[in-house]
């Protein structure tokens, strides 16, 4: 594979082993916000971030410098309830028991790892060192009975250092001493993991004592930025600036999705515990029809003896002068002397009636608007309703009361903005279509191992509301595959569907894209026409599963067994439509390995996924996606080494879920509030993305609105959050054909690539640091002119973030250049994109 047609990194970096970067948070730790424990003052940490690195200064030994083991409780004879201070277990695959126990090598303490069923797992701790530093690791491990299946053994590894791995021992041994030394690279702290299984499970027990690191040598990086314009790598993939939404907490319900009711459609009985809605006057009237609902399992039902009777749902936003508009299905029977009349055969019978429907925004008179049914029809009737709110807040309310006597039925009530888009947030599409991502991913995510696609068909009103199979709340089943394609055409990007793998079936599966993409004479597409979309689709990507290795997924099974249900499901979705593109659920390791060995014929991308969590020094903090980015593309590199049945393929990566996720969650179920840092790490992200060019067709941001979001709304307003501006200014202005940078640009994070018509030549330069930097700046192959433009993204706290309703405080900065010298100035904390013509 050449260099200069296939890879940049290859140019640069030499193959390492795949060592796991955090992926899914569904694991383990990703389950829990914790913090990681700083053990040593930060004071003597370089800032972190290394792109690619030819080692332009020699390492020097160090004389004093960190001379202390910085790993805490090496020996682990500081205790504290009942576990070793410093250490944490964490289970990555299988099942697991952690001890702290006696026994210990030196001392009296040591910690064991041991299963019986199979587990990839490790006590674990973080440790500060040096950037830019080699280390020797030494430690002590003892076995019983350790087998393997598809991990290792029991060894040591640094977590996120992809090179830094023991050796691994098996069977039964008496303590054997373990040595290795690696390169820090960049980081200024590693994650040390004394491991059971590794990239794969083992069985048996692994015992782990007095664990150390020594500092060997460390050097000293000026940081230049040397391009060579003829040296070119596989154009960027327009799909890494792809998009992924789920049903979610506020994601598509609360943030696409212009819906202002919660509940819609009674999936809770009224007044009960979680429901949103409360009830008005005689709450003896109400009761629950589960003979002839409706939609759903039942519909309420209201038995009025003259008292006024009703429900009312708060905490809805409007905006003073703005419209809102509803309906709600209703009907009922009238009631004289004791006997109920069906009004779709008795008109003018006094009894039951008027029902008003009011928005409310305050207790006096004058503060309401109401739509009164005067005549309530005993056939179900879609009754309209317009509002124009007298007040802002976040606080109205709808009520709905009902007189007279009689039998009222309700079965759904819908109110949204005046101002919707075939059902969806204007404001919020106004600023997707600024993002301007080129797919998006839908409808999950773990959500999408439960779903019943067919239940999002059809009437909204007769769609059975459903508790959420993988996460809190109610599936309103509003939001169906037909909305997810109009969302699609609205902002002008392309679908990508996931199929359930977990709980559905091949069958399930082929009907879906017969739905989608069959023609009006097929059975799914006749169905399809019925409900007013006579031409298909023609949707082309379409995900096999979604993390079908992870045990937390609905309907889970081994590998072994998955890759019969992949390749059934691609035979019958193919079946259905030879043109579609498939994507397998990968996780890079033991199972990756077996999905490309198994399934190499049917999937033409593998999907992989990663999640970091929070770290207070910025420049590691940023760092984390570059380490998870490229710990990816060194395994599929290897892969494509190691595995005959994928020598004749190129399956690439889908990097279908990638983000940082941590709390607060400000902004609902895993609202994540994003702050600037979050920003400079979501493009150093990138930078490795078009680094691995040739590995990364497609990347699809995790998630796009309020969980985990780029966008994030309130009941009123949206607005780009810090990570929404890179992949915003990525998209649109960065070039597609990347070039090879051949010095290190530590602790600068940097790439280059030509525009499409090479008329012009991109840098984007992410400086993590809280000083200004200068970069020394030298082009081969090409001369720049020395005009050009600058955007940026930059500011001097990298905690500040941004927030619907409010002034931006963190923006892009678009500003002339008139000469290009022979360095770029980077302020601190800044992502900077350059556009600079060339002769």
């Amino acid at each position: 594979m050449s260099c200069t047609t296939r890879t940049l990194s290859n140019c640069i970096l030499p193959e390492v082993a795949y060592n796991r970067p955090d992926t899914s948070p569904r694991r383990g730790a990703f389950e829990r916000c914790f913090e990681r424990r700083r053990i040593m003052a930060r004071a003597l940490h370089s800032c972190p971030i290394v792109l690619l690195i030819v080692c332009m200064a020699g390492f020097q030994p160090v004389l004093g410098a960190q001379a202390a083991n910085p790993v805490v409780n090496p020996s682990f004879e500081e205790a504290q309830d009942g576990r070793p201070v410093g250490w944490r277990p964490d289970t990555w695959a299988g099942r697991a028991e952690f001890e702290y126990v006696d026994g210990g090598r030196t001392g009296q303490k040591c910690v064991l790892v041991h299963s019986t069923q199979g587990a990839d797992a490790s006590w674990q701790t973080t440790v500060p060192v040096l950037a830019n530093s080699r280390y020797r690791l030494t430690g002590y491990i003892k076995t019983e009975a350790l087998e393997v299946t598809t991990g290792r053994g029991a060894q040591f590894n640094l977590h996120n250092i992809q090179s830094a791995r023991s050796r691994a021992i098996r069977g039964t041994n008496d303590w054997t001493k373990i040595e290795m030394e690696f390169e820090t690279e960049g980081e200024t702290e590693v994650i040390l993991n004394c491991l059971l299984g590794g990239w794969g499970l083992a069985t048996g027990k692994a015992w782990f004592d007095d664990v150390a690191m020594e500092l060997l040598s460390t050097r000293t990086v000026e940081p230049k930025l040397e391009i060579d314009a003829a040296r070119m790598g596989e154009p960027v993939s327009v799909y890494i600036y792809g998009q992924f939404i789920e049903h979610l907490g506020r994601c598509i319900y609360g943030g696409i999705w212009a819906e202002m009711l919660e509940d819609r459609k009674f999936y809770y009985e009224p007044g009960r515990r979680g429901s949103p809605w409360k009830l008005m006057g005689e709450a003896s009237a109400l009761s629950m029809d589960t003979e002839t609902p409706y939609v759903g399992d039942h519909t309420p039902q209201w038995t009025l003896t003259g008292a006024e009777a009703g429900l009312v749902q708060g905490g809805l936003g409007i905006v003073e002068g703005k419209a809102y508009v509803g309906r709600i299905v209703i009907t009922g029977a009238a009631s004289d002397n004791g006997r109920t009349f069906n009004l779709s055969r008795i008109l003018g019978v006094k009894g039951l009636g008027p029902v008003s429907i009011s928005l409310v925004w305050g207790d006096g008179p004058q503060q309401r608007q109401t739509v009164s049914i005067k005549t309530v029809k005993g056939a179900w009737t879609t009754v309209p309703l317009s509002f124009t709110a007298g007040a802002t807040t976040d606080d109205a309310r709808l009520e709905i009361v009902g007189r007279g006597t009689g039998v009222l039925k309700i079965a759904a009530v819908s109110l949204m903005p005046a101002d919707n888009i075939k059902g969806m947030r204007a404001d919020t599409l106004a600023l997707l279509k600024e993002l301007n991502a080129p797919i998006y991913r839908w409808p999950g995510g773990n959500f999408v191992s439960g779903y019943e696609w067919r239940d999002g068909i059809g009437d909204p009103d007769r769609r059975p509301p459903r508790r959420n199979p993988a996460w809190q709340g109610i599936e309103h089943n509003d939001f169906g595959l037909d909305e997810f394609i109009a969302f699609c055409r609205e902002i002008g990007t392309e679908p990508m569907i996931a199929v359930n793998t977990g709980f559905g079936d091949d069958f399930c599966g082929a009907q879906e894209v017969e739905y989608a993409n069959g023609s009006p004479d097929t059975p799914m597409g006749k169905w399809r026409a019925k409900n007013g979309h006579r031409e298909p689709y023609a949707v082309t990507w379409w995900c096999i599963g979604n993390e079908m290795y992870g045990n937390w997924q609905l309907g889970y099974m081994a590998l072994n067994h998955y890759v019969i249900k992949h390749n059934r499901f691609a035979k019958a979705m193919r079946a259905v439509d030879p043109t579609i593109k498939l994507i397998g659920s990968g996780d890079a390791g033991s199972w990756s390995e077996g999905m490309l060995r198994n399934c190499a014929d049917t999937m033409d991308l593998i999907s992989e996924h990663w999640y970091v969590q929070e770290r207070r020094d910025v420049p590691a903090h940023v760092r984390q996606t570059v380490t998870a980015t490229r710990g990816k593309a060194e395994a599929h590199r290897r892969y494509r080494q190691e595995i005959p049945q994928i020598r004749d393929k190129d399956i690439r990566i889908a990097l279908d879920e990638w983000n940082y996720w941590y709390g607060p969650h400000v902004f609902g179920e895993l609202g994540t509030r994003y702050f600037h840092k979050d920003g400079l790490g979501i493009a150093a992200g990138l930078n490795e993305m078009i680094r691995n060019s040739d590995l990364f067709f497609m990347a699809n941001y995790a998630q796009t609105v309020n969980v985990i979001g780029c966008i994030k709304t309130t009941k009123t307003a949206a607005a780009f959050e810090t990570t929404g501006l890179p992949l915003k200014l990525y998209r649109e202005h960065f070039g597609v054909i990347p070039v090879a940078i051949e010095t290190d640009t530590y602790p600068l994070d940097a790439v280059a690539a030509w525009t499409e018509d090479r008329m012009a030549m991109t840098i984007a330069v992410v400086n993590p640091t809280d000083k200004e930097q200068t970069l020394p700046i030298t082009v081969k192959g090409t001369q720049l002119a020395g005009t050009g433009t600058l955007w940026l993204i930059a500011h001097e706290d990298p905690m500040v973030y941004n927030e619907p309703g409010v002034e931006p405080r963190v923006v892009i900065k678009e500003s002339q250049v008139t000469t290009v010298g022979d360095a770029l100035i980077l302020p601190p904390y800044s992502t900077s994109l350059y556009r600079l013509a060339v002769r």
